[in-house]
């Protein structure tokens, strides 16, 4: 008896999380969430101490930072938070919208019920996240869930060239959502109702195979985020971020 109970309770208590991924899971937050700002430096051995890790695991974390290019490793081999080129944002825009248009375009004619479903299970996610960046005031949760729920959309769309290009720019775009969220809450005051609106439309449009619908509402929504954020820019020349050389 006692035998079934450790092992029922080995199997309730879920997988141990490995110092790399502790390491992993705190860079990645405080990269996204702009406490670690671009260009910061991310000594090994400072890491080690302060995590009480070997260089191993600090080195396999890293890694997957740079997998996700949050991370980049230098020609004298030390490592630094990505930094963020704002020279390059109107491109950054321009890309957003073309590949938004089209993924979500795509999806609304070559989507399965089952994608479908999963899409609306990513916007309850989404939706809550929502809810918990307004409560706690940390945007990080809702940039997760806007990139889970417009690439799970790509994804219905049948084309992986689409798809792959667009979650590289979303994944590009995470910090920028940090700025853009900041701005567009506590400036612009925008209010979780309107955003859960959007998403919702976006899925409406892809339920019913309305393609050009899905790609007005992806085309609005990439504008709308293109002018927040350019207002942003104006408003705010970010004097302690480091442009790139």
């Amino acid at each position: 008896m006692l035998v079934k109970k450790a092992a029922a309770a080995k199997e309730t208590s879920g997988p141990r999380e490995t110092g790399s991924t502790r390491v992993y899971t705190e860079l990645r937050h405080k990269i996204l969430s702009m406490v670690l700002p671009p260009s910061a430096p991310l000594d090994e051995v400072g890491l080690g101490k302060r995590f009480q890790l070997s260089r191993s695991p600090i080195r396999e974390a890293l890694v997957r930072l740079a997998s996700e290019g949050l991370v980049v490793t230098l020609q004298n081999r030390s490592t630094i938070v990505a930094p963020l080129d704002f020279r390059s944002v109107p491109e950054y825009l321009d890309a957003l919208d073309l590949l938004q248009r089209a993924t979500h375009r795509s999806a609304a004619i070559c989507r399965s019920e089952r994608d479908i479903e999963e899409i609306e299970a990513t916007l309850r996610i989404y939706e809550k996240k929502v809810k918990l960046s307004f409560d706690d005031g940390d945007w990080l949760a809702i940039i997760e869930g806007n990139y889970d729920f417009h690439y799970r959309i790509a994804q219905a769309g049948r084309n992986q060239y689409f798809a792959g290009f667009y979650k590289r720019i979303l994944e590009e775009g995470r910090r920028m959502l940090y700025f853009h969220n900041e701005f567009l809450f506590k400036s612009l005051g925008s209010t979780e109702a309107r955003l859960n609106q959007d998403h919702r439309e976006m899925v409406e449009a892809i339920r019913i195979q309305d393609a050009d619908e899905a790609e007005r509402l992806a085309y609005e929504h990439a504008r709308q985020f293109k002018g927040d954020f350019l207002e942003y820019m104006e408003r705010s020349i970010t004097s302690k971020i480091r442009i790139a050389n």
